[in-house]
């Protein structure tokens, strides 16, 4: 149930926090079972009437030890959780940052800014609680219920196979919202970036709405979106309160079967009364573990759809496009084929540059060639003609060109300096200036 192999293989490290959490939880359940064991002996010595000074010391210590044990292992299990949370945290983001460095500016041409910006804070936070508090909760509460049944199943057979029986109708019920949870999910990640995305572009182009006066249509614009975003929101909110209210009536009925099922079998002479008093103390440890499952499940499969859109990023291409690697091939294919024809019209449209043919063997070589003399007789001076390759795209890592330069005079040229201004009429100059 919700069990992504990839996100947790993506995020081996964390695995030992998880472990550590399960433990130290599992830890304080046993010495809870220490403690409620603990008060049901005393309160039956109690009611009879057996119990003296020793009894009631040696009792007293049992529970201070068995406290400070449970507060030990409360205090480790939040530790292990916020390691395991700091680890997914730092790894997904720099896995995110890593993969926007390969892709460079380009990242623009494949994904959105604004759902950059929401999958590396928003929705890694989300899969802080994935990690953090879902995972371990979930094997926590696998065993929870079978430690507590191997327990009470001594105490009072029929008591504890009730509540253990009732136990996993608080999964299936989890298991019965899921798939529309999931549906759903994904539908308002949807509708969470493409606002951020509209609300950032309108942002930037603030000033040329203005100018075109098109910012009142833009505004009812991010108006509906708002509108279509709050709804979505709310269906969300109404499911999980939906399922909240379902898996409440399930846990909070089958403590007080197994409460009703504790009385009767007292009364019935089957149990004593500390295995009575027992069986109602622990009858809610059956069902608190997988409750607490059911609240982490619905922000887990937030996290999980936040999941998708980050592995849909990570899994991007580079820069470097099927269609540009075919084009760079073709180019070196002619270049050593000899395509002197090509080569050629690229020189003649280059202007002075020529292109040296090698004899022989029919290859032309860009690199062999005059050096470039500029026509001084035109004003202003005409650069440098490029007769290099041309790419689909300025932003590819092969595309480079010449470094610009300086233009110096000839020797012996006079030191005579002419100003051209344009698109300047005769009668705005005069020789003051």
């Amino acid at each position: 149930m919700m069990i992504d192999k990839r996100l947790i293989g993506t995020v081996g490290e964390g695995k030992r926090y998880i472990a550590g959490n399960v433990l130290a939880q599992w830890c304080a359940l046993a010495a809870n079972i220490v403690i409620m064991a603990d008060i049901s002996l005393l309160l039956e010595r109690l009611y009879h009437r057996q119990t003296d000074s020793g009894l009631f010391l040696g009792s007293v210590i049992c529970l201070a030890a068995a406290l400070i044990v449970r507060f030990v292992c409360s205090i480790t299990a939040s530790r292990m959780s916020f390691l395991a949370a700091k680890t997914v945290k730092k790894k997904l983001r720099g896995m995110i940052y890593r993969k926007l460095l390969e892709l460079g500016a380009s990242y623009r041409e494949k994904v959105k800014t604004s759902e950059v910006v929401q999958v590396a804070v928003e929705g890694v936070d989300q899969l802080e609680t994935y990690f953090g508090s879902y995972l371990p909760q979930f094997f926590y509460a696998m065993l929870a219920p079978l430690t507590l049944f191997a327990v009470l199943a001594f105490v009072n057979l029929p008591a504890a196979a009730v509540l253990l029986i009732c136990v996993p109708l608080i999964p299936v019920s989890i298991a019965a919202v899921q798939t529309w949870a999931k549906k759903l999910l994904g539908r308002y990640w949807g509708k969470y970036t493409a606002l951020g995305d509209t609300f950032l572009e309108n942002l930037q182009g603030l000033t040329t709405l203005k100018i075109y006066q098109a910012d009142e249509f833009k505004h009812q614009e991010m108006n509906e979106a708002s509108e279509e975003f709050r709804k979505i929101t709310m269906k969300v909110l109404t499911m999980q309160l939906n399922s909240i209210t379902i898996m409440d009536l399930i846990a909070y009925g089958g403590a007080a079967l197994g409460v009703i099922m504790a009385v009767t079998q007292c009364q019935a002479g089957h149990v004593g009364l500390a295995g009575c008093l027992m069986i109602i103390l622990l009858s809610a440890d059956f069902f608190l573990p997988m409750r607490q499952l059911g609240s982490f499940f619905h922000i887990a499969m937030n996290g999980m759809a936040a999941s998708d859109k980050i592995f849909r990023l990570i899994d991007l291409a580079d820069g470097k496009t099927d269609a540009n690697e075919t084009a760079k091939t073709g180019e070196r294919a002619r270049e050593e084929k000899g395509d002197g024809e090509s080569v050629k019209e690229r020189a003649g449209k280059g202007g002075e540059r020529m292109a040296a043919e090698l004899s022989g063997n029919g290859i032309f070589c860009r690199n062999l060639c005059f050096s470039y003399e500029p026509d001084r007789e035109i004003l202003p001076i005409p650069d440098e003609p490029y007769d290099g390759p041309v790419y689909e795209d300025a932003k590819d890592p092969d595309a480079t060109f010449p470094p610009i330069e300086p233009l110096r005079p000839p020797d012996g040229a006079p030191n005579v300096l002419i100003v051209l201004i344009d698109d300047c009429g005769f009668g705005a100059s005069s020789a003051f200036g």
